[in-house]
C-alpha cells in the first residue's frame, strides 16, 4: 500500500479528550434510558427516534466540554507578555492636522464634597 501525501489545505482536527468521550457516552446512555422510561413506548420507530435523540444530545455535550489547552514547549515560549502593546499618549496641540485635547483639570478640594445636582 502506497502512502499518499496530505494536501496542504487540510485543517488538522484535534482528537477528542478522555473527558469529552466520557461525558458524551454517559449522556447518551443516561438520556436514552431516561427518555425510554419516561415515554414508556414499545414501538420500534419511537425507540429508534429516542436513541437518535440520545446520540445527538451526547454529541452536543461532548462538544461543549472544553478541550485541554496545548502548552508550548519551555524553550519556545514567547518572551513578551500576551495582550495589547501600550501606546504612548500623543502630545497636546495638533496631531496630523487634528486638534488633540490636553489632560483635564482635577476638581478642587472645596468642590469635592458637593453633589453635582445641588449646586
Amino acid at each position: 500500500m502506497q502512502r499518499t501525501p496530505q494536501t496542504p489545505n487540510r485543517i488538522p482536527i484535534p482528537a477528542p479528550s478522555a473527558a469529552q468521550c466520557g461525558y458524551g457516552a454517559a449522556t447518551v446512555v443516561l438520556a436514552t434510558v431516561a427518555m425510554l422510561l419516561l415515554s414508556q413506548t414499545a414501538s420500534p420507530v419511537w425507540i429508534a427516534l429516542i436513541a437518535c435523540a440520545g446520540l445527538a444530545l451526547g454529541l452536543l455535550v461532548a462538544m461543549a466540554v472544553p478541550a485541554p489547552r496545548v502548552r508550548p514547549a519551555p524553550g519556545t515560549a514567547r518572551e513578551t507578555p500576551a495582550g495589547p502593546t501600550p501606546v504612548a499618549a500623543p502630545a497636546t496641540g495638533t496631531h496630523d492636522g487634528l486638534r488633540v485635547p490636553g489632560p483635564r483639570a482635577r476638581p478642587s478640594a472645596a468642590s469635592a464634597g458637593r453633589h453635582s445636582l445641588h449646586g
